[in-house]
């Protein structure tokens, strides 16, 4: 799971407790598991400090998926600055993976997980989900589109499906041969760009 720093340093003390309590306990636990009680007491505040800074629970909720989705990004993105070349990049992005299903806590995608729990597809936070998986796709198919893949979307769709597959074997089953798998996926996507360069 992703938690952003450094924006809860920017709201207020309380706000940024609510938003970094309720992040966490909604990745280990479910969303629509852990109540608006349960938030307040382990962010040690008051139901009106609550309310005041979120009016109900469906806006933390926005709130931590976007933040999620935001952390993400800058994440990858940074990623990719620090890559030589777009296959580096892509080499970085399938070991940040394989590192991020291997750390402790690991319980999956928190996008993934978001959307099973709202299945209506026009629910904000499935447009969220639906959002973040187009900047995905789209991040990915610029770094294959710069590497010369001759179908770049497509590969795009299926390095973020591997990643997905990583990220639900590696929790549910075997992180060892999730990853593997990944790799595989990855590898053999690189070589169909080199091919065809």
């Amino acid at each position: 799971m992703i938690v952003e720093d450094s924006p809860l340093t920017q709201r207020a003390p309380a706000k940024g407790r609510i938003l970094e309590t309720a992040s966490v306990l909604f990745y280990e636990d479910g969303i629509r598991n852990v109540g608006v009680d349960r938030i307040i007491a382990a962010s040690s505040v008051t139901k009106a400090t609550f309310y005041k800074h979120y009016r109900a629970k469906d806006n933390l909720i926005i709130e931590y998926i976007s933040g999620q989705h935001r952390a993400v990004r800058a994440n990858l993105e940074s990623l990719i600055e620090a890559s030589p070349t777009p296959e580096a990049a892509l080499r970085a992005f399938v070991s940040a993976v394989a590192a991020e299903v291997g750390a402790p806590g690991f319980r999956g995608c928190a996008f993934i997980n978001a959307a099973a729990e709202f299945p209506d597809p026009n629910h904000p936070v499935r447009v969220i989900v639906s959002d973040h998986r187009e900047w995905y796709v789209e991040t990915l198919a610029d770094l294959l589109r710069k590497l010369g893949h001759p179908v770049p979307g497509d590969a795009a769709d299926e390095l973020l499906l591997a990643r997905d597959g990583a990220f639900s074997g590696g929790y549910a089953g075997d992180s060892i041969a999730a990853i593997a798998a990944m790799s595989r996926v990855a590898s053999r996507v690189i070589a169909d760009a080199r091919a065809a360069a």
